[in-house]
Protein backbone atom coordinates (compact mmCIF):
# COMPACT_ATOMS: atom_id res chain seq x y z
CA UNK A 1 0.00 0.00 0.00
CA UNK A 2 2.95 2.33 0.55
CA UNK A 3 3.47 3.23 -3.10
CA UNK A 4 -0.12 2.77 -4.28
CA UNK A 5 -0.92 6.44 -3.72
CA UNK A 6 2.13 7.49 -5.75
CA UNK A 7 1.01 5.07 -8.47
CA UNK A 8 -2.46 6.67 -8.55
CA UNK A 9 -0.98 10.16 -8.97
CA UNK A 10 1.62 9.23 -11.60
CA UNK A 11 -0.32 6.80 -13.83
CA UNK A 12 -2.53 9.49 -15.49
CA UNK A 13 0.59 11.54 -16.25
CA UNK A 14 2.27 8.57 -17.90
CA UNK A 15 -0.97 7.88 -19.75
CA UNK A 16 -1.04 11.47 -21.02
CA UNK A 17 2.43 11.10 -22.51
CA UNK A 18 1.47 7.75 -24.04
CA UNK A 19 -1.66 9.29 -25.58
CA UNK A 20 0.52 11.64 -27.63
CA UNK A 21 2.63 8.84 -29.11
CA UNK A 22 2.01 7.87 -32.75
CA UNK A 23 0.31 4.65 -31.63
CA UNK A 24 -0.89 4.93 -28.02
CA UNK A 25 -0.75 1.59 -26.22
CA UNK A 26 -4.47 1.57 -25.51
CA UNK A 27 -6.95 -0.96 -26.82
CA UNK A 28 -7.44 -1.00 -30.57
CA UNK A 29 -10.36 0.81 -32.14
CA UNK A 30 -12.01 1.16 -35.53
CA UNK A 31 -10.11 4.41 -36.03
CA UNK A 32 -7.14 6.23 -34.45
CA UNK A 33 -9.59 8.61 -32.75
CA UNK A 34 -11.52 5.74 -31.22
CA UNK A 35 -8.30 4.05 -30.13
CA UNK A 36 -6.96 7.08 -28.26
CA UNK A 37 -10.32 7.69 -26.55
CA UNK A 38 -10.35 4.05 -25.51
CA UNK A 39 -6.85 4.58 -24.17
CA UNK A 40 -8.23 7.40 -22.01
CA UNK A 41 -10.95 5.10 -20.65
CA UNK A 42 -8.33 2.43 -19.90
CA UNK A 43 -5.97 4.74 -18.01
CA UNK A 44 -8.70 6.46 -15.99
CA UNK A 45 -10.25 3.05 -15.30
CA UNK A 46 -6.96 1.70 -13.96
CA UNK A 47 -6.62 4.82 -11.80
CA UNK A 48 -10.15 4.39 -10.44
CA UNK A 49 -9.56 0.71 -9.63
CA UNK A 50 -6.33 1.63 -7.81
CA UNK A 51 -8.20 4.34 -5.87
CA UNK A 52 -10.90 1.84 -4.86
CA UNK A 53 -8.22 -0.65 -3.74
CA UNK A 54 -6.60 2.13 -1.72
CA UNK A 55 -9.96 2.97 -0.14
CA UNK A 56 -10.67 -0.68 0.68
CA UNK A 57 -7.22 -1.02 2.27
CA UNK A 58 -7.56 2.20 4.24
CA UNK A 59 -7.46 1.67 8.00
CA UNK A 60 -10.88 2.99 8.98
CA UNK A 61 -10.05 2.49 12.63
CA UNK A 62 -7.50 5.31 12.40
CA UNK A 63 -8.78 7.74 9.74
CA UNK A 64 -6.89 10.65 11.32
CA UNK A 65 -3.56 8.94 10.61
CA UNK A 66 -1.73 9.64 7.34
CA UNK A 67 -1.66 6.40 5.36
CA UNK A 68 -0.04 5.13 2.15
CA UNK A 69 2.73 7.66 2.75
CA UNK A 70 5.79 8.35 0.64
CA UNK A 71 8.48 10.77 1.85
CA UNK A 72 11.48 11.37 -0.41
CA UNK A 73 13.83 14.34 -0.15
CA UNK A 74 13.60 16.46 -3.28
CA UNK A 75 15.23 19.90 -2.77
CA UNK A 76 17.55 19.67 0.27
CA UNK A 77 18.43 23.40 0.24
CA UNK A 78 14.79 24.32 0.85
CA UNK A 79 13.91 21.18 2.82
CA UNK A 80 11.27 20.30 0.22
CA UNK A 81 10.15 16.67 0.11
CA UNK A 82 8.05 14.56 -2.22
CA UNK A 83 5.70 13.78 0.64
CA UNK A 84 2.43 12.01 -0.14
CA UNK A 85 -0.26 10.64 2.15
CA UNK A 86 -4.01 10.44 2.72
CA UNK A 87 -6.31 10.57 5.69
CA UNK A 88 -10.08 10.66 6.16
CA UNK A 89 -10.25 14.19 4.76
CA UNK A 90 -8.43 13.58 1.47
CA UNK A 91 -9.49 10.00 0.69
CA UNK A 92 -13.11 10.83 -0.36
CA UNK A 93 -11.89 13.66 -2.60
CA UNK A 94 -9.29 11.38 -4.18
CA UNK A 95 -11.89 8.70 -4.99
CA UNK A 96 -14.36 11.33 -6.25
CA UNK A 97 -11.72 12.71 -8.64
CA UNK A 98 -10.87 9.27 -10.00
CA UNK A 99 -14.56 8.40 -10.42
CA UNK A 100 -15.61 11.61 -12.19
CA UNK A 101 -12.63 11.54 -14.54
CA UNK A 102 -13.35 7.94 -15.51
CA UNK A 103 -17.02 8.73 -16.13
CA UNK A 104 -16.00 11.72 -18.27
CA UNK A 105 -13.59 9.57 -20.29
CA UNK A 106 -16.27 6.90 -20.75
CA UNK A 107 -18.84 9.51 -21.79
CA UNK A 108 -16.39 11.05 -24.29
CA UNK A 109 -15.56 7.66 -25.81
CA UNK A 110 -19.17 6.92 -26.68
CA UNK A 111 -19.73 10.43 -28.01
CA UNK A 112 -16.66 10.54 -30.23
CA UNK A 113 -18.64 11.16 -33.39
CA UNK A 114 -20.33 14.28 -32.02
CA UNK A 115 -19.39 17.72 -33.18
CA UNK A 116 -18.18 19.01 -29.80
CA UNK A 117 -15.20 16.62 -29.88
CA UNK A 118 -14.22 17.56 -33.44
CA UNK A 119 -11.53 20.26 -33.65
CA UNK A 120 -12.80 23.37 -35.38
CA UNK A 121 -9.55 23.92 -37.25
CA UNK A 122 -6.27 22.18 -37.91
CA UNK A 123 -4.52 21.59 -34.62
CA UNK A 124 -5.65 19.69 -31.52
CA UNK A 125 -7.07 16.23 -32.00
CA UNK A 126 -8.63 13.61 -29.75
CA UNK A 127 -5.04 12.80 -28.77
CA UNK A 128 -4.70 16.27 -27.29
CA UNK A 129 -8.10 15.98 -25.63
CA UNK A 130 -7.22 12.71 -23.88
CA UNK A 131 -3.76 13.96 -22.88
CA UNK A 132 -5.23 17.13 -21.37
CA UNK A 133 -7.89 15.16 -19.51
CA UNK A 134 -5.23 12.88 -17.98
CA UNK A 135 -2.92 15.74 -17.01
CA UNK A 136 -5.90 17.41 -15.35
CA UNK A 137 -6.64 14.23 -13.42
CA UNK A 138 -3.04 13.83 -12.29
CA UNK A 139 -2.83 17.42 -11.05
CA UNK A 140 -6.10 17.18 -9.15
CA UNK A 141 -5.18 13.86 -7.54
CA UNK A 142 -1.79 15.28 -6.56
CA UNK A 143 -3.44 18.30 -4.91
CA UNK A 144 -5.35 16.00 -2.56
CA UNK A 145 -2.38 13.69 -1.94
CA UNK A 146 0.67 15.92 -1.39
CA UNK A 147 1.80 16.94 2.10
CA UNK A 148 4.37 19.60 1.20
CA UNK A 149 3.41 23.25 0.62
CA UNK A 150 5.64 23.63 -2.46
CA UNK A 151 4.27 20.46 -4.04
CA UNK A 152 0.74 21.58 -3.17
CA UNK A 153 1.27 24.81 -5.07
CA UNK A 154 2.74 22.99 -8.10
CA UNK A 155 -0.16 20.53 -8.18
CA UNK A 156 -2.65 23.37 -7.65
CA UNK A 157 -1.25 25.14 -10.72
CA UNK A 158 -0.87 21.99 -12.81
CA UNK A 159 -4.60 21.84 -13.53
CA UNK A 160 -4.89 25.34 -14.98
CA UNK A 161 -3.31 24.77 -18.39
CA UNK A 162 -5.28 21.63 -19.34
CA UNK A 163 -8.57 23.24 -18.25
CA UNK A 164 -7.71 26.38 -20.22
CA UNK A 165 -7.24 24.38 -23.42
CA UNK A 166 -10.30 22.20 -22.82
CA UNK A 167 -12.40 25.37 -22.64
CA UNK A 168 -10.61 27.32 -25.38
CA UNK A 169 -10.46 24.48 -27.89
CA UNK A 170 -13.51 22.33 -27.29
CA UNK A 171 -15.86 24.87 -25.71
CA UNK A 172 -18.86 26.65 -27.16
CA UNK A 173 -19.57 30.28 -27.91
CA UNK A 174 -17.24 32.87 -26.33
CA UNK A 175 -14.86 30.06 -25.39
CA UNK A 176 -11.67 32.08 -25.92
CA UNK A 177 -12.79 34.95 -23.69
CA UNK A 178 -14.02 32.53 -21.02
CA UNK A 179 -10.76 30.57 -21.09
CA UNK A 180 -8.67 33.74 -20.74
CA UNK A 181 -10.83 34.97 -17.88
CA UNK A 182 -10.43 31.61 -16.13
CA UNK A 183 -6.65 31.53 -16.47
CA UNK A 184 -6.08 35.17 -15.52
CA UNK A 185 -8.24 35.06 -12.39
CA UNK A 186 -6.76 31.81 -11.13
CA UNK A 187 -3.16 32.70 -11.96
CA UNK A 188 -3.36 36.06 -10.23
CA UNK A 189 -4.88 34.43 -7.18
CA UNK A 190 -2.19 31.77 -7.20
CA UNK A 191 0.64 34.32 -7.28
CA UNK A 192 -0.70 35.88 -4.08
CA UNK A 193 -1.19 32.42 -2.55
CA UNK A 194 2.44 31.48 -3.31
CA UNK A 195 3.67 34.45 -1.29
CA UNK A 196 1.67 33.24 1.71
CA UNK A 197 2.94 29.67 1.38
CA UNK A 198 6.55 30.85 1.13
CA UNK A 199 6.08 33.10 4.15
CA UNK A 200 4.90 30.15 6.24
CA UNK A 201 7.66 27.85 5.00
CA UNK A 202 10.49 30.34 5.50
CA UNK A 203 9.32 31.56 8.90
CA UNK A 204 8.70 28.07 10.29
CA UNK A 205 11.71 26.42 8.64
CA UNK A 206 9.70 23.66 6.96
CA UNK A 207 7.19 23.18 4.17
CA UNK A 208 5.93 19.87 5.59
CA UNK A 209 2.18 20.18 6.07
CA UNK A 210 1.98 17.44 8.72
CA UNK A 211 4.69 19.03 10.86
CA UNK A 212 3.14 22.47 10.45
CA UNK A 213 -0.33 21.18 11.38
CA UNK A 214 1.08 19.46 14.47
CA UNK A 215 2.79 22.69 15.50
CA UNK A 216 -0.63 24.39 15.07
CA UNK A 217 0.81 27.85 14.47
CA UNK A 218 2.94 27.92 17.63
CA UNK A 219 6.06 28.64 15.57
CA UNK A 220 4.46 31.59 13.77
CA UNK A 221 3.66 34.98 15.22
CA UNK A 222 0.12 36.31 14.99
CA UNK A 223 1.11 38.96 12.44
CA UNK A 224 2.75 36.34 10.21
CA UNK A 225 -0.34 34.16 10.44
CA UNK A 226 -2.64 37.05 9.56
CA UNK A 227 -0.59 38.02 6.50
CA UNK A 228 -0.26 34.37 5.41
CA UNK A 229 -3.98 33.66 5.78
CA UNK A 230 -4.86 36.78 3.81
CA UNK A 231 -2.52 35.84 0.96
CA UNK A 232 -3.34 32.13 0.87
CA UNK A 233 -7.04 32.81 1.40
CA UNK A 234 -7.26 35.05 -1.67
CA UNK A 235 -5.79 32.35 -3.89
CA UNK A 236 -8.03 29.66 -2.45
CA UNK A 237 -11.10 31.92 -2.56
CA UNK A 238 -10.66 32.49 -6.31
CA UNK A 239 -10.60 28.76 -6.97
CA UNK A 240 -13.52 27.98 -4.59
CA UNK A 241 -15.05 30.42 -5.94
CA UNK A 242 -16.03 32.88 -3.22
CA UNK A 243 -18.17 35.94 -3.84
CA UNK A 244 -17.04 38.47 -5.17
CA UNK A 245 -14.09 36.60 -6.77
CA UNK A 246 -16.44 34.28 -8.63
CA UNK A 247 -17.09 36.12 -11.88
CA UNK A 248 -14.86 33.82 -13.96
CA UNK A 249 -16.99 30.77 -13.11
CA UNK A 250 -20.28 31.39 -15.00
CA UNK A 251 -18.42 32.24 -18.22
CA UNK A 252 -16.13 29.22 -17.89
CA UNK A 253 -19.02 26.81 -17.26
CA UNK A 254 -21.17 28.25 -20.04
CA UNK A 255 -18.38 27.93 -22.60
CA UNK A 256 -16.83 24.65 -21.42
CA UNK A 257 -17.66 21.28 -23.01
CA UNK A 258 -19.78 18.95 -20.90
CA UNK A 259 -16.86 17.01 -19.40
CA UNK A 260 -15.03 20.27 -18.71
CA UNK A 261 -18.00 21.57 -16.72
CA UNK A 262 -18.35 18.27 -14.84
CA UNK A 263 -14.70 18.26 -13.76
CA UNK A 264 -14.58 21.99 -13.06
CA UNK A 265 -17.59 21.82 -10.73
CA UNK A 266 -17.01 18.29 -9.46
CA UNK A 267 -13.36 18.44 -8.41
CA UNK A 268 -11.53 21.66 -9.31
CA UNK A 269 -13.64 23.88 -7.07
CA UNK A 270 -12.93 21.49 -4.19
CA UNK A 271 -9.23 22.26 -4.38
CA UNK A 272 -9.88 25.70 -2.90
CA UNK A 273 -12.00 24.56 0.03
CA UNK A 274 -9.63 21.63 0.66
CA UNK A 275 -6.78 24.13 0.95
CA UNK A 276 -8.68 26.04 3.64
CA UNK A 277 -9.14 22.84 5.66
CA UNK A 278 -5.72 21.28 5.08
CA UNK A 279 -3.53 24.40 5.25
CA UNK A 280 -5.21 27.49 6.69
CA UNK A 281 -7.18 26.01 9.61
CA UNK A 282 -4.44 23.88 11.24
CA UNK A 283 -1.31 25.79 10.24
CA UNK A 284 -2.40 29.39 10.94
CA UNK A 285 -5.33 29.13 13.40
CA UNK A 286 -4.87 32.62 14.87
CA UNK A 287 -4.84 34.20 11.44
CA UNK A 288 -7.90 32.16 10.46
CA UNK A 289 -9.63 33.28 13.65
CA UNK A 290 -9.07 36.90 12.65
CA UNK A 291 -10.58 36.47 9.19
CA UNK A 292 -13.26 33.85 9.99
CA UNK A 293 -16.14 36.36 10.43
CA UNK A 294 -15.26 38.07 7.14
CA UNK A 295 -15.10 34.69 5.40
CA UNK A 296 -18.53 33.86 6.80
CA UNK A 297 -19.93 37.20 5.64
CA UNK A 298 -18.67 36.67 2.09
CA UNK A 299 -19.97 33.09 2.22
CA UNK A 300 -23.56 34.07 3.02
CA UNK A 301 -23.37 36.96 0.53
CA UNK A 302 -22.46 34.35 -2.08
CA UNK A 303 -25.36 32.13 -1.03
CA UNK A 304 -27.88 34.95 -1.52
CA UNK A 305 -26.22 36.39 -4.62
CA UNK A 306 -25.96 33.02 -6.35
CA UNK A 307 -29.57 32.16 -5.56
CA UNK A 308 -30.90 35.52 -6.76
CA UNK A 309 -28.86 35.25 -9.96
CA UNK A 310 -30.35 31.79 -10.56
CA UNK A 311 -33.86 33.10 -9.94
CA UNK A 312 -33.27 35.86 -12.47
CA UNK A 313 -31.98 33.37 -15.05
CA UNK A 314 -34.90 31.00 -14.40
CA UNK A 315 -37.46 33.74 -14.95
CA UNK A 316 -39.35 33.44 -18.21
CA UNK A 317 -38.21 35.84 -20.94
CA UNK A 318 -34.71 36.42 -19.52
CA UNK A 319 -32.99 34.18 -22.09
CA UNK A 320 -31.23 32.37 -19.27
CA UNK A 321 -28.77 29.60 -20.07
CA UNK A 322 -29.27 26.45 -17.97
CA UNK A 323 -25.51 25.81 -17.75
CA UNK A 324 -24.98 29.35 -16.51
CA UNK A 325 -27.75 28.89 -13.94
CA UNK A 326 -26.09 25.78 -12.53
CA UNK A 327 -22.76 27.64 -12.45
CA UNK A 328 -24.31 30.39 -10.33
CA UNK A 329 -25.87 27.74 -8.12
CA UNK A 330 -22.34 26.50 -7.40
CA UNK A 331 -21.48 29.94 -5.99
CA UNK A 332 -24.32 29.50 -3.52
CA UNK A 333 -23.55 25.89 -2.63
CA UNK A 334 -19.86 26.58 -2.08
CA UNK A 335 -20.96 29.44 0.18
CA UNK A 336 -22.32 26.82 2.58
CA UNK A 337 -18.96 25.05 2.48
CA UNK A 338 -17.13 28.27 3.35
CA UNK A 339 -19.64 29.04 6.11
CA UNK A 340 -18.93 25.66 7.71
CA UNK A 341 -15.17 26.18 7.48
CA UNK A 342 -15.44 29.70 8.94
CA UNK A 343 -17.14 28.34 12.06
CA UNK A 344 -13.82 26.62 12.98
CA UNK A 345 -15.79 23.85 14.71
CA UNK A 346 -15.69 20.09 14.06
CA UNK A 347 -19.39 20.10 13.14
CA UNK A 348 -19.03 22.94 10.66
CA UNK A 349 -15.86 21.62 9.03
CA UNK A 350 -17.34 18.12 8.74
CA UNK A 351 -20.41 19.66 7.14
CA UNK A 352 -18.19 21.56 4.71
CA UNK A 353 -16.34 18.40 3.70
CA UNK A 354 -19.61 16.48 3.29
CA UNK A 355 -21.06 19.31 1.20
CA UNK A 356 -17.93 19.22 -0.96
CA UNK A 357 -18.54 15.59 -1.91
CA UNK A 358 -22.29 16.06 -2.30
CA UNK A 359 -21.79 19.05 -4.59
CA UNK A 360 -19.32 17.08 -6.71
CA UNK A 361 -21.79 14.22 -7.19
CA UNK A 362 -24.95 16.28 -7.73
CA UNK A 363 -23.56 19.14 -9.80
CA UNK A 364 -21.52 16.72 -11.88
CA UNK A 365 -24.78 14.89 -12.66
CA UNK A 366 -26.55 18.18 -13.44
CA UNK A 367 -23.91 19.20 -15.97
CA UNK A 368 -24.06 15.77 -17.60
CA UNK A 369 -27.83 16.20 -17.91
CA UNK A 370 -27.59 19.72 -19.33
CA UNK A 371 -25.09 18.42 -21.88
CA UNK A 372 -27.60 15.76 -22.89
CA UNK A 373 -30.35 18.37 -23.25
CA UNK A 374 -28.05 20.54 -25.34
CA UNK A 375 -27.31 17.56 -27.61
CA UNK A 376 -31.01 16.97 -28.16
CA UNK A 377 -32.22 20.57 -28.48
CA UNK A 378 -29.08 22.19 -29.83
CA UNK A 379 -29.18 24.77 -27.03
CA UNK A 380 -29.25 25.16 -23.26
CA UNK A 381 -31.38 28.30 -23.44
CA UNK A 382 -34.16 28.00 -20.87
CA UNK A 383 -36.75 29.82 -22.95
CA UNK A 384 -36.14 27.40 -25.81
CA UNK A 385 -36.14 24.35 -23.54
CA UNK A 386 -39.39 25.51 -21.90
CA UNK A 387 -41.00 26.83 -25.08
CA UNK A 388 -43.10 25.13 -27.72
CA UNK A 389 -40.19 23.12 -29.10
CA UNK A 390 -39.18 21.80 -25.71
CA UNK A 391 -42.47 21.41 -23.92
CA UNK A 392 -43.02 18.80 -21.25
CA UNK A 393 -39.79 16.83 -21.05
CA UNK A 394 -41.68 14.32 -18.91
CA UNK A 395 -43.80 13.46 -21.93
CA UNK A 396 -41.07 13.54 -24.57
CA UNK A 397 -38.19 11.87 -22.69
CA UNK A 398 -39.61 10.71 -19.34
CA UNK A 399 -36.46 9.09 -17.97
CA UNK A 400 -34.35 12.12 -18.79
CA UNK A 401 -36.97 14.43 -17.28
CA UNK A 402 -37.23 12.30 -14.15
CA UNK A 403 -33.47 12.26 -13.68
CA UNK A 404 -33.27 16.04 -14.12
CA UNK A 405 -35.95 16.45 -11.44
CA UNK A 406 -34.05 14.04 -9.15
CA UNK A 407 -30.81 16.01 -9.54
CA UNK A 408 -32.66 19.27 -8.91
CA UNK A 409 -34.28 18.12 -5.65
CA UNK A 410 -30.95 16.63 -4.55
CA UNK A 411 -29.30 19.98 -5.21
CA UNK A 412 -31.89 21.89 -3.19
CA UNK A 413 -31.11 19.69 -0.18
CA UNK A 414 -34.02 17.27 0.06
CA UNK A 415 -33.65 15.13 3.22
CA UNK A 416 -32.56 11.61 2.38
CA UNK A 417 -30.21 12.76 -0.40
CA UNK A 418 -26.57 13.84 -0.16
CA UNK A 419 -27.21 17.57 -0.53
CA UNK A 420 -29.07 17.78 2.78
CA UNK A 421 -26.41 16.77 5.30
CA UNK A 422 -23.55 19.05 4.34
CA UNK A 423 -25.55 22.27 4.34
CA UNK A 424 -27.38 21.35 7.55
CA UNK A 425 -24.16 20.52 9.42
CA UNK A 426 -22.46 23.66 8.11
CA UNK A 427 -25.27 25.77 9.56
CA UNK A 428 -25.23 23.80 12.82
CA UNK A 429 -21.51 24.51 13.12
CA UNK A 430 -22.06 28.21 12.50
CA UNK A 431 -24.88 28.21 15.07
CA UNK A 432 -22.29 27.43 17.77
CA UNK A 433 -19.01 28.87 16.38
CA UNK A 434 -15.60 28.35 17.93
CA UNK A 435 -14.67 30.16 21.11
CA UNK A 436 -13.83 33.80 20.53
CA UNK A 437 -16.03 34.21 17.47
CA UNK A 438 -19.09 36.44 17.80
CA UNK A 439 -22.14 34.22 18.23
CA UNK A 440 -24.66 36.99 17.42
CA UNK A 441 -22.87 37.64 14.14
CA UNK A 442 -22.87 33.94 13.27
CA UNK A 443 -26.54 33.60 14.20
CA UNK A 444 -27.21 36.34 11.67
CA UNK A 445 -25.16 34.47 9.10
CA UNK A 446 -27.11 31.26 9.79
CA UNK A 447 -30.44 33.10 9.37
CA UNK A 448 -29.29 34.52 6.02
CA UNK A 449 -28.03 31.10 4.88
CA UNK A 450 -31.33 29.50 5.88
CA UNK A 451 -33.15 32.05 3.74
CA UNK A 452 -30.77 31.08 0.95
CA UNK A 453 -32.01 27.48 1.14
CA UNK A 454 -35.53 28.74 0.40
CA UNK A 455 -34.27 30.69 -2.61
CA UNK A 456 -32.41 27.59 -3.80
CA UNK A 457 -35.59 25.54 -3.64
CA UNK A 458 -37.47 28.30 -5.49
CA UNK A 459 -35.22 28.54 -8.54
CA UNK A 460 -34.68 24.79 -8.88
CA UNK A 461 -38.40 24.10 -8.72
CA UNK A 462 -38.99 26.81 -11.31
CA UNK A 463 -36.49 25.07 -13.60
CA UNK A 464 -38.19 21.68 -13.09
CA UNK A 465 -41.62 23.19 -13.74
CA UNK A 466 -40.55 24.99 -16.90
CA UNK A 467 -38.34 22.31 -18.47
CA UNK A 468 -39.97 19.09 -17.30
CA UNK A 469 -43.63 20.01 -16.86
CA UNK A 470 -44.29 23.02 -19.12
CA UNK A 471 -46.50 22.88 -22.20
CA UNK A 472 -48.38 19.91 -23.52
CA UNK A 473 -46.80 16.44 -23.64
CA UNK A 474 -47.95 15.96 -27.24
CA UNK A 475 -46.14 19.03 -28.54
CA UNK A 476 -43.09 18.33 -30.67
CA UNK A 477 -41.55 15.00 -31.69
CA UNK A 478 -40.53 12.50 -29.04
CA UNK A 479 -36.90 12.91 -27.97
CA UNK A 480 -34.30 10.22 -27.61
CA UNK A 481 -34.43 9.19 -23.97
CA UNK A 482 -31.43 8.18 -21.86
CA UNK A 483 -28.97 6.15 -23.91
CA UNK A 484 -27.00 3.17 -22.63
CA UNK A 485 -23.70 5.05 -22.37
CA UNK A 486 -25.43 7.91 -20.56
CA UNK A 487 -26.94 5.48 -18.07
CA UNK A 488 -23.47 3.98 -17.47
CA UNK A 489 -21.94 7.42 -16.85
CA UNK A 490 -24.72 8.79 -14.65
CA UNK A 491 -25.96 5.85 -12.56
CA UNK A 492 -22.93 5.81 -10.19
CA UNK A 493 -23.59 9.46 -9.35
CA UNK A 494 -27.25 8.75 -8.66
CA UNK A 495 -26.43 5.73 -6.49
CA UNK A 496 -23.81 7.58 -4.45
CA UNK A 497 -26.12 10.58 -3.98
CA UNK A 498 -28.73 8.27 -2.46
CA UNK A 499 -26.18 6.27 -0.45
CA UNK A 500 -24.58 9.38 1.09
CA UNK A 501 -28.02 10.78 1.87
CA UNK A 502 -29.30 7.66 3.60
CA UNK A 503 -26.03 6.64 5.24
CA UNK A 504 -24.01 9.82 6.00
CA UNK A 505 -21.83 7.92 8.47
CA UNK A 506 -19.95 6.50 5.46
CA UNK A 507 -18.32 9.90 4.98
CA UNK A 508 -18.57 11.39 8.46
CA UNK A 509 -16.91 8.35 9.99
CA UNK A 510 -13.86 9.11 7.84
CA UNK A 511 -13.73 12.88 8.15
CA UNK A 512 -14.65 13.49 11.80
CA UNK A 513 -11.57 11.94 13.50
CA UNK A 514 -9.27 13.66 11.00
CA UNK A 515 -11.00 17.02 11.50
CA UNK A 516 -10.84 16.64 15.29
CA UNK A 517 -7.11 16.00 15.02
CA UNK A 518 -6.49 18.96 12.71
CA UNK A 519 -8.38 21.39 14.93
CA UNK A 520 -6.62 20.04 18.02
CA UNK A 521 -3.20 20.74 16.53
CA UNK A 522 -2.39 17.25 15.32
CA UNK A 523 -3.13 15.57 18.67
CA UNK A 524 -5.37 12.52 18.36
Amino acid sequence: MQFLLAFIVVVPLIGAVAALLPAPPGLKGKSPEQAVLRHGVTVTGVTLIAAIVLALGFDRGHPSKMQATTDIQWIPALNVHIHLGIDGISLPLLVLTALLTFLCALYSYFRQQHEWLTPRAAGPSPKAFVALLLVLESGTLATFAVLDLVLFFLAFEMVLIPMYFLIARWGGAQRQAAAWKFILYTLLGSVVMLLGLLLIGLKSGTFDMVALATDNGRGLTTSVQVIAVLAIGIGLAVKTPMFPLHSWLPDAHTAAPTVGSVLLAGVLLKMGTYGFVRIVLPIAPQGMHTFAPYLAAFAVAGIIYGSLACLALAKQGNRGDLKRLIAYSSVGHMGFVLLGISSMTPTGVNGALFANIAHGLITGLLFFLVGALKDRYGTADLDTLAGATGAALYGRAPRLGGLLAFAAVASLGLPGLAGFWGEMLAMFGAFEPAAGLSRPAYLTFVAIAAFGTLLTAAYLLVVVRRVCMGGKPAEGPRLADIQGYEFAAWSPLVALTVLAGLWPAVLLGLTDPAVQKLLAGGKS
